[in-house]
């Protein structure tokens, strides 16, 4: 049986996962697998690397980030490269503010 932080602390990284790799893809465009690391290094949680790709196809395919196949240098396979959207951009904007907001209400209370 989980804890009550083990599950916020679930409801906050894995379940939404998207507002990781927005605000990680707001740097700079990265490949899925990179951004599955940076999130480990960023964030301190490790989301499996299906659901990377299954959240990055749904931001692509809603508008929220572009993708582009990049052919590598040194020989390695070609990588699909996602960059944040000025609509991807305004989405991680409305979740920060959200996540603010109700950290705000929990303080004052």
């Amino acid at each position: 049986m989980t804890t009550p932080m083990e599950r916020l602390k679930n409801k906050i990284t894995k379940e939404v996962l998207w507002l990781y790799i927005l605000r990680l893809l707001r740097e700079r465009p990265m490949y899925a697998y990179e951004l599955k690391e940076r999130i480990k290094e960023a964030f301190n949680f490790e989301p499996a690397t299906v659901s990377s790709y299954v959240v990055l196809y749904k931001l692509e395919k809603e508008g929220y980030v572009t993708a582009e196949w990049q052919e590598s240098q040194t020989g390695k396979p070609s990588r699909k490269y996602y960059r944040l959207t000025p609509q991807g951009e305004k989405l991680l904007e409305e979740g920060i503010a959200f996540l603010e907001n109700m950290v705000a209400k929990l303080k004052n209370t």
